[in-house]
């Protein structure tokens, strides 16, 4: 007789029904024995599934910000403690400004006083810019007029002397003329050289773009504008006395009494909680199922009504290297404030769809899910198949044809070549 079937139990027979069982429930034996009962089948065919991974992970703050101020001043006042809830913009400490204050008093008065230094600089470029052309118009022509008397005074020498020569004019007369003709000359001498200088001045002088006056108002403007950037900086300084938070988040961390001094440590650590971040933990086998921008539905251990909406923005990088474990990053609003940094979530994420010939899960022989007993004309034969996806019940495998009858429980023990058919 050949070998008998193992008996089938209520449970294996309720997770056929759930597989989607073909053939009335199974393969009956008419005979007895450690095989008596159904043999739980099913029909391979074409399926559409929707898988999803399920894996866990912790909630990490969206951002960690640190503040620090490095102002040599004392604190007047911390408004917050730690576990302290904050607002964007929020004051957190402020600090003495008494010094600084002066010092910005001072340096407005400063500036104010070089911007009117600037403005009268160009004020008074802009007169001696303007006087430059009369000047040498009139020394122009205070040596044409001195050309002139020099001109008529060596006329008149000439006609004298000729005189003098002749008895008519006497030689005091002459020497007269002669002393005359020569302070004409000086007079000259001297017209000529002021023009030179009056030329030379206004053309160093240039005007309001370049020259000396212009060098003159731009090293003003230089003094006023270096006393406004002073006013600024110190006006810059006492602004960030007062410390303000960056974002809306807890205060998780405060290292700053009223007295100290800030230094260069870090005074306060503010995270932002809403949206946080749920690292989940993936194998280097589920990375390559993960897409950026799949839903994900996040459940807090011990609160299964719970339940939270986000979405995947990347994978990461191994976690170490060498290891084959990687972190899905999910981004999740946290309006209610009940994903705290650090708590254990496990999340819950939809994978692309699958469509293909479709199986019981509960068909493999082994956990690797690379084969399958089918019936083939009555008899048990293990096929090698390649699952493409699962979503826990159904498996879409390639290696096998739509039709074919698959032994739904793979951990019957059957074996390749055994009888499926009812012997004598």
């Amino acid at each position: 007789m050949k070998r008998a079937l193992l008996r089938v139990t209520a449970t294996l027979a309720g997770v056929c029904l759930l597989a989607g069982c073909g053939h009335g429930g199974g393969r009956q034996s008419r005979q007895g024995g450690a095989h008596a009962g159904s043999i739980p089948t099913a029909t391979a065919k074409p399926a559409t599934i929707h898988p999803k991974l399920s894996i866990s992970g912790i909630i990490a703050p969206y951002q960690n910000v640190m503040l620090t101020n490095n102002l040599p001043e004392p604190t007047d006042s911390v408004n917050v403690n730690e576990g302290d809830r904050v607002t964007k913009g929020e004051v957190l400490a402020v600090l003495n400004t008494a010094d600084l204050q002066a010092q910005y008093e001072s340096a407005q008065h400063t500036a104010s006083s070089d911007s009117s230094k600037a403005d009268q600089a160009v004020f008074s470029a802009q007169q001696t810019i303007d006087q430059a052309p009369n000047t040498v118009s009139t020394a122009r022509e205070a040596l044409n007029q001195s050309q002139s008397n020099l001109n008529q005074a060596n006329a008149d020498l000439a006609r004298d002397r000729s005189l003098e020569s002749q008895g008519y004019l006497s030689a005091q007369s002459l020497q007269t003329q002669q002393t005359l003709a020569n302070v004409y000359t000086a007079n000259v001498r001297s017209n000529q050289a002021a023009l030179n200088s009056a030329v030379i001045s206004q053309r160093t002088n240039g005007n309001l773009q370049q020259g000396l006056q212009a060098s003159t108002i731009a090293a003003a403007r230089q003094d006023a504008a270096s006393a406004q950037a002073d006013a600024r900086n110190l006006s810059a300084q006492i602004s960030r006395a007062t410390i303000v938070s960056p974002v809306d988040g807890i205060v998780v961390n405060r290292n700053l009494n009223p007295g100290e001094y800030p230094g260069s440590r870090t005074i306060f650590v503010v995270q932002q909680d809403d949206p946080v971040f749920a690292e989940l933990n993936a194998s280097s086998s589920d990375v390559f199922r993960v897409h950026a921008g799949a839903p994900v539905a996040l459940t807090i251990p011990g609160q299964p009504n719970a339940r939270y909406q986000g979405s995947t923005i990347g994978v990461l990088g191994q976690v170490s290297p060498g290891s084959t474990n990687f972190t899905v990053k999910v981004l999740v609003r946290n309006t209610k404030g009940a994903l705290a940094a650090g708590l254990p979530v496990t999340g819950v994420i939809a994978l692309p769809s699958a469509s293909g010939v479709g199986i019981p899960v509960t068909a493999f022989l082994d956990d690797s899910h690379t084969s399958v007993m089918i019936d083939k004309d009555g008899t048990a034969a293990r096929t090698s198949v390649r699952e493409v996806a699962n979503d826990g019940t159904t498996s879409i495998v390639e290696g096998l044809k739509s039709g074919a009858t698959v032994i739904s429980n793979g951990q019957l023990g059957i074996t390749a070549g055994e009888d499926l058919e009812d012997g004598p």
